[in-house]
């Protein structure tokens, strides 16, 4: 712009702008303009997004390479993938605030970043990722939010995704967002998830709509009329997948049944793999429930004396 003789003073208030334009965007794919100008007509209903490259690097090169976490971690973490503090890329962190962002830019309401129920993928295992891929699914960091009737719905969680399904085919550092609207169905916006390259393409159109003299709000409106969200007490419902470590004796599994079935979570389907310790792995996918009935099962496992170790829940999502 100064090359041609442009001048560009940024006001704090379109500075900011730029700012959250940037962070919002999942890495260069614009997301808050197809929110607030392509789809400003539409009641958005879902935002579904893979908003991390780092994270999806991790996971999918597990799969690929048949590495742990700990391998691939330390590889993205050579390779200049994470951040100088890793638990804002792997612990969800940085996903949230990109989640919490376009939640408000959707559905009109004040950012809420404390509402928003973050975990990382540190408890992922090698045997997570190749148990989901032999049912037919793919773990992703999937950040969702909805409004519901219970409130607005936030979370930024490992999830299992359908192999065949957008998400469940992404591949490397790259994102995903999908917009869920009333009258246009999905949208899915997809491009790299990181690099100078991408972020400076995101901050780049929202510098040169102010050289325009473009000047539209933030959030789609006056920041001041957005209200104050009601966060869901409770989520969704929807299958789970849990893997834990039993011991390998007689009535053993039948303990652990009688805890879901205590708790009114009921088993769709259920693998035993072979062993040679005294542990043996089992896997379950239980039909639609509540996350609290899943933590109370989870708790109630350690009980029986057959669980070892920390058992792992993984929601399904649909998408």
């Amino acid at each position: 712009l100064a090359e041609h003789g442009h001048s560009l003073a940024l006001s704090a208030e379109a500075a900011g702008r730029v700012i959250r334009y940037e962070a919002a965007v999942a890495g260069g794919i614009p997301v808050v303009k197809a929110l607030t100008e392509g789809l400003a007509g539409n009641e958005i209903q879902r935002v579904l997004g893979v908003m991390n490259g780092s994270c999806n690097y991790i996971l999918t090169r597990m799969e690929d390479a048949g590495l742990t976490y700990e391998e691939v971690f330390a590889e993205a973490d050579g390779l200049g993938y994470l951040e100088a503090d890793p638990n804002l890329d792997v612990g969800g962190i940085d996903a949230a605030h990109k989640l919490a962002i376009l939640a408000s830019i959707a559905f009109g309401t004040e950012v809420d970043f404390a509402s928003v129920v973050i975990e990382g993928i540190g408890a992922i295992t090698i045997e997570d990722i190749h148990a989901a891929a032999d049912m037919g699914y793919r773990v992703k960091l999937l950040g969702v939010a909805q409004q519901t009737g219970r409130g607005l719905e936030q979370r930024m969680t490992p999830c299992l995704v359908p192999a065949n399904s957008p998400f469940g085919q992404l591949q490397g550092g790259t994102n995903m967002v999908i917009l869920e609207g009333g009258d246009v169905g999905q949208i899915v916006l997809r491009g790299a998830g990181a690099g100078e390259g991408p972020t400076a393409s995101a901050v780049m159109s929202d510098v040169l709509d102010l050289a325009r003299g473009l000047r539209l709000n933030t959030f789609g409106q006056a920041a001041t009329g957005l209200v104050k969200s009601q966060p869901a007490m409770t989520a969704t419902t929807a299958p789970f997948y849990l893997r834990l470590q039993l011991l390998d004796k007689p009535g053993a599994l039948a303990k652990v049944a009688a805890v879901m079935g205590e708790a009114g979570v009921s088993i769709d389907r259920m693998r035993q793999y072979g062993h040679d310790a005294e542990q043996a792995p089992v896997l379950i996918v239980t039909h639609k429930t509540t996350r609290a009935a899943i933590d109370q099962i989870l708790e109630d496992f350690t009980k029986t004396q057959v669980v070892e170790g920390q058992p792992v829940a993984l929601r399904i999502e649909a998408v």
